[in-house]
């Protein structure tokens, strides 16, 4: 018997704060995303490295931290307010999205940007949100007490959710915001955010592709860059400064923090921070796990997208309006490519899984010995036996999402499900019909990004690749028409496509306002819906419940073993993996080399960029007004020795959902916007290696220039703080 006062106890006396998930020491290295509210633990080592205030100028109880300038934007990236006047700066490809949405062939902001003139000219942004981190609390005690180490998840859960309700209320009722709590450490420690949602929020300057995505794939995950990721929104609240809906008479939100931004310019060696919400992390994963990343996950993905993204770009180059359709899901799909390409790479050079491997010996002698903790024996054999049981079948589940759900219409056989429900349904034709239509006019977000020749040719590429890799899987309806069209995947894409009703909305609709509970066959036998419904089917009955179940066992297991690292290091402050909560990095503007001095300089210019320019290549054409300000050196106050900086990077911990954090000096000033990380160092979100890893942030001062000089925009300028 285990004592549950005991471990309980144990538990609360864990250091909840950061350190590293590979074997290097703090010193060694300046790897961590920190909760704000713990980064006092850190700041003999931020001061030895360079900080200048005071650390509780990042984050306070009192509500004066710079945590209050930081904003969660959309549901997955950062940005900053630069102003008294709710004036929010994220990435680019951070309002990509939203700005596709406000967009046509007639407003093509890709194309030309858009820059408002006055706030009257802000153009409102359906759906998207910014929210505010007010303070932080470590709730442990209130959600873990009785709750034993080794009680099982299912029961475990259903205690601690119960728990979770009940404290957010409380603290909704105690501050009059939202709360939200969150595990950490796989759920050895629980955290809330208070937190204000606002939800009028109005675009105010978006550059075209020609700077905001220069470089396009070739330039993604790269340095050097040249990319001019920003893009600026603006906050509106109701008459009293609180969030609201969209109202003409909202008024810009008046923060009551704000960064300055300072424009003189940084070294090599300076001291930087990032402030923001970085999404995802596994710094502590076992070498079991990190072998299905390596060997599976990665490997798989690139395989299938590299033909995908290249059938997009064929049919984007020929053609405007599928350009528009295309270019945000391609940006998507791109991202992740090559981020696992260079992941790959690094976890190779890093010999990774040996490292970790070597932590598991040692971890595994000092459990032997532990008779305190008994469990700990058995957590890495049992994590290496569920891992290895699955592997076949991550295999096959990776090769359905990649090869067979990367063709849009057969993941889109999903609302052909639906509509062959409303046949079994209660229904009279008519009500049918009507019902039909209205699910027909719920996919209008699917057609209008959808054009069916493109995904034709997607299906000639991907599914030769899921026929050949999962053979020994295959459902039997894929084989029997794989053989149907003697292995001739053209004939089998051009049957599909044009006996399908998911192709275009109009036949869809058609079908849809005729129909009758007669006419169920004609759902059933459609090629998408067979082609979904039967991968589906074999998920649901060899798939899904097993690989379910072993992530289900891992987490218990990781749990223990990440409360097993802990308490084998008591003398280590750890900090959590990324969840998308607020988190602070810092480190030092410092050049790139993995193998030695630095090999590429630490920053580049708009001159680089002018001389990467190509006119022959969509991604590299450089925007004619851009070139003439650039001809005439018409830098204006921005200009360092008659150029312009552009980009630079520093070691700072980053990864996804860092898009658009502020990067600041060490006075806690703008100097610049994250944007990326150096291919050479995206396993990052696994092993964190000082020599390898580089966040790429945009200049401050190259920003200013575009919203000035580029589009003519000054009057933004006029409402920034911005220190000289």
């Amino acid at each position: 018997m285990f004592s549950v006062k005991k471990h309980t106890s144990l538990l609360f006396k864990l250091l909840i704060f950061c350190s590293s998930a590979s074997i290097s020491t703090i010193s060694q290295a300046k790897e961590g995303v920190w909760i704000p509210a713990t980064i006092k633990t850190q700041e003999k080592h931020m001061k030895e490295l360079g900080l200048e205030i005071p650390i509780e100028k990042l984050y306070n109880e009192s509500g004066t931290g710079l945590n209050n300038a930081v904003v969660l934007f959309g549901r997955g990236c950062t940005g900053e307010l630069i102003s008294s006047k709710g004036l929010v700066l994220t990435n680019h490809h951070c309002g990509y999205g939203s700005v596709q949405g406000l967009g046509n062939l007639q407003r093509d902001y890709f194309a030309t940007g858009f820059f408002a003139k006055n706030q009257q000219e802000e153009v409102p942004c359906p759906g998207l949100t910014v929210t505010f981190v007010r303070r932080m609390e470590n709730v442990t005690e209130k959600v873990l007490p009785g709750i034993s180490d080794t009680m099982r998840d299912a029961e475990r859960d259903s205690i601690i959710s119960k728990r979770i309700a009940g404290i957010e209320r409380e603290y909704e009722i105690k501050t009059g915001y939202d709360a939200q709590i969150k595990p950490y450490f796989e759920g050895n420690q629980y955290w809330v955010a208070i937190t204000e949602t606002f939800k009028d929020i109005r675009l105010v300057a978006f550059p075209p592709n020609g700077i905001g995505t220069f470089g396009g794939d070739d330039e993604n995950w790269s340095w050097p860059r040249h990319t001019g990721d920003f893009s600026l929104f603006r906050v509106y609240a109701d008459k009293d400064n609180k969030p609201a809906a969209y109202d003409a008479n909202n008024k810009p939100y008046n923060p009551n923090q704000f960064f300055n931004i300072n424009i003189k310019g940084y070294k090599e060696g300076d001291f930087t921070m990032v402030y923001g919400f970085p999404g995802t992390t596994n710094e502590y994963i076992s070498s079991f796990e990190l072998n299905q990343v390596y060997g599976i996950s990665d490997p798989v993905s690139i395989a299938a997208r590299t033909p995908r993204l290249a059938v997009w770009t064929k049919h984007m180059s020929a053609d405007r309006d599928i350009f528009q359709k295309y270019t945000s899901k391609r940006a998507g799909v791109a991202n992740g490519w090559k981020k696992w390409q260079g992941e790959l790479e690094g976890l190779e050079a890093n010999h990774a899984v040996d490292k970790k491997k070597e932590f598991e010996r040692q971890f595994q002698e000092w459990a032997d010995k532990n008779n305190e903790t008994p469990y700990y024996k058995t957590i890495l054999p049992q994590l290496d036996a569920a891992t290895k049981e699955v592997d076949n079948l991550l295999l096959q589940e990776q090769h359905i999402k990649e090869d067979v759900l990367g063709i849009e219409l057969i993941q889109q056989g999903a609302a052909l499900d639906r509509f062959e429900a409303c046949f079994r349904g209660n229904f009279t034709d008519a009500e049918l019909s009507d019902t039909l239509k209205k699910l027909t006019t719920n996919m209008n977000w699917f057609y209008k990004n959808y054009d069916a020749a493109t995904d034709k040719d997607v299906f000639k590429k991907l599914m030769p690749i899921y026929m050949k890799k999962c053979k020994p899987w295959l459902p039997a309806y894929y084989t029997a028409e794989y053989h149907r069209f003697h292995k001739r995947t053209k004939k089998w894409a051009r049957y599909v496509y044009e006996n399908s009703l998911m192709t275009t909305q109009d036949k869809l609709m058609a079908f849809a306002a005729k129909a009758t509970k007669a006419d169920s066959n004609s759902i059933i036998n459609d090629p998408s819906w067979q082609l979904y419904s039967n991968v589906a089917a074999i998920r649901k009955q060899n798939l899904t419940s097993k690989i379910e179940a072993f992530r289900a066992n891992k987490h218990y297991l990781n749990r223990l073993y990440i409360k097993g690292r802990m308490d084998r290091e008591r003398d280590k402050v750890f900090y959590p993996n990324a969840n998308l909560t607020l988190r602070i990095a810092y480190g030092n503007v410092r050049g790139l080399d993995p193998d030695g001095p630095a090999k590429y300089s630490w920053h580049t210019t708009i001159d680089d960029m002018i001389a990467a320019g190509d006119e022959k290549v969509d991604w590299f054409k450089v925007p004619p007004y851009l070139k003439e300000l650039y001809q005439k050196r018409d830098f204006g106050r921005w200009a360092v020795n008659d150029t312009l900086s552009l980009a630079f990077i520093a070691d700072n911990h980053t990864t996804g959902g860092n898009s658009g954090s502020p990067v600041l000096n060490s006075r806690g000033e703008l100097i610049g916007t994250n944007f990326d990380r150096a291919y050479e160092g995206t396993m990052s979100d696994y092993l964190f290696d000082p020599n390898r890893c580089r966040n790429i942030t945009l200049d401050i001062r190259y920003t200013l220039f575009v919203i000035e000089k580029f589009g003519g925009a000054g009057w933004l300028i006029d409402e920034m703080n911005i220190i000289k």
